[in-house]
């Protein structure tokens, strides 16, 4: 996307060894020493996609997994494809490529995160299956082979961002990310424990080594046992979704969002408060939902803060944008950020201590549940993706080619009218599903998953009409006049090799 060339790479090159100074150098090619590679993003993303894809299939196969509570084996299979399938595995491959861009750094290890993805695409459909028959040994087993998994993305972000030559608040936002993201998968594989029965006395559970982690197991599930199961489910949710997703979300915008839009940070502490506060109402949010304690009004209400300063600021930085028209890529990623409004509204009411369990609030945790996973985080990656994967395709096509020959920009790449429909139709399925639940209507549900699909297919017909690319490159020779060939690459909005900034490379022969 534009916005993978940061500012700072493509006008204050970082001198590494056998590198042509920058005098010498293309547009493309500092962005070319910390970009990762093309085909490992796009492996996570399109993995994703087609988890999505099964996910809104199965609301319509199955529409009764939304209209009743949540606490049962098909909700939970359901939500784990959404979150692990689509929504982590798409962030894993975003972040191998946005990171070491966006801190003008280089990905530790392009091999690890190859052996990630193997890893973690067994395991996490090794757990949907798992759930969906209720067999919560087995769970622990392919959730102890994700875990490894997030282990190792975890190991490979943490000694990339070890690499940062200048820490932000960008750093310190995702940090604080993975670190909520290692205690989700710790807390999941505890509840998992604490389901399972430890009744071996012979054979190799009395092996050295085994029987002292069967022992540590005992002690663990011993320890989860004593909190509420509902509680500790919804801990467990908010952990990764608000803790992982949701302040990715905010803070990768504050890089992302200068970029797309030409415009600057308008308010470093506006923007530091936000990510402050809203770590610190997750983290009162989670210990006061698993204690059912009285108090989680008050972390509700912090971490809302929190995401009330991340929106001023935000319109603080589109109201001094460079940039007066938005694609439908921004204009997608924008709508699921106004789609925090009325999700953290029913946090607010959904946080009451005293509120009534009865049917109409357990179907409302559903539509909280559904429009905080599908409304805010899924179509905000849509969004993106919207930009991400045109540039990545342009990057690994037509890069070599740039000052060179007559190249498409990456708005050339995509029809606006399939993304102009795409996201009408989506939120008209959120609007129709949201519905539905209320009303526990099945009819209503498959409705909606219906428009959420045909959103889906519109996305996907940019999908492909991206990926021709690779078949059928669009590469046009130089203008000549006089004998002399003349170029010149713009590189604003529309070439991925600014940065957002509005700079141009004029090749002269």
């Amino acid at each position: 996307m534009e916005a993978a060339l940061p500012r700072s790479v493509a006008l204050e090159e970082r001198r590494v060894p056998g590198r042509p100074k920058p005098g010498l150098t293309s547009p493309g090619t500092t962005v070319r020493a910390t970009a990762t590679s093309v085909s490992l993003p796009l492996r996570f993303m399109l993995t994703g996609l087609m988890a999505f894809v099964v996910s809104v299939g199965w609301i319509f196969i199955k529409p009764s997994i939304l209209a009743t509570y949540h606490y049962n084996q098909y909700v939970i299979a359901a939500t784990h494809l959404v979150v692990l399938g689509f929504v982590c595995t798409v962030v894993m491959g975003a972040m191998y490529q946005l990171v070491p861009v966006a801190l003008e750094t280089k990905l530790y290890s392009e091999r690890l995160a190859k052996w990630q993805f193997i890893i973690h695409v067994i395991s996490f459909t090794g757990m949907v299956w798992m759930f969906n028959v209720w067999n919560m040994k087995h769970v622990g087993h392919f959730g102890s082979g994700l875990a490894l998994g997030v282990g190792l993305f975890v190991y490979n972000m943490a000694r990339t961002l070890w690499r940062v030559p200048k820490w932000n608040l960008v750093a310190t936002a995702i940090t604080a990310a993975l670190v909520w993201f290692s205690l989700t998968i710790f807390a999941g594989l505890a509840i998992a424990t604490a389901k399972c029965a430890y009744e071996a006395t012979e054979g190799l559970a009395t092996a050295d080594g085994v029987k002292e982690m069967i022992n540590g197991l005992q002690m663990v599930a011993s320890v989860v046992s004593r909190f509420d199961a509902i509680g500790a489910m919804h801990a467990h949710a908010h952990l990764g979704v608000v803790g992982f997703f949701v302040l990715l979300i905010v803070g990768v915008s504050y890089r992302l969002v200068p970029m797309f839009m030409l415009t600057e940070l308008q308010s470093k502490r506006r923007a530091t408060i936000s990510v402050l506060l809203l770590n610190i109402g997750l983290a009162g949010s989670v210990v006061t939902i698993l204690l059912r304690s009285d108090w989680k009004p008050v972390f509700a209400t912090v971490a809302v803060a929190g995401l009330a300063v991340f929106g001023w600021e935000l319109r603080a930085m589109l109201r001094a944008r460079k940039r007066p028209v938005l694609d439908w890529g921004l204009k997608s990623f924008l709508v699921a950020v106004g789609m925090l409004i009325p999700v953290c509204a029913l946090a607010l009411v959904l946080s009451w201590p005293r509120l009534p369990m009865n049917q109409f609030f357990s179907l409302l945790e559903n539509v909280y549940g559904f429009l905080g996973l599908f409304g805010v985080v899924a179509l905000a990656i849509l969004g993106m993706l919207h930009k991400i994967l045109p540039f990545l395709v342009w990057f690994g096509v037509y890069s070599p080619h740039v000052g060179r020959a007559q190249l498409p920009l990456t708005t050339q790449m995509v029809s606006e009218r399939a993304q102009r429909i795409g996201l009408i139709t989506y939120l008209v399925g959120l609007a129709i599903i949201s519905i539905a639940i209320l009303r526990e209507n099945e009819l209503g549900l498959r409705i909606g998953a219906v428009a959420l699909f045909t959103s889906l297919l519109c996305f996907g017909w940019n999908v492909v009409q991206v990926f021709s690319h690779f078949r059928r490159p669009q590469i046009k020779p130089l203008s000549t006049d006089g004998g002399k060939a003349r170029h010149s690459v713009r590189t604003d909005e529309e070439s991925p090799v600014s940065g957002g900034q509005r700079t141009a490379c004029s090749t002269t022969k």
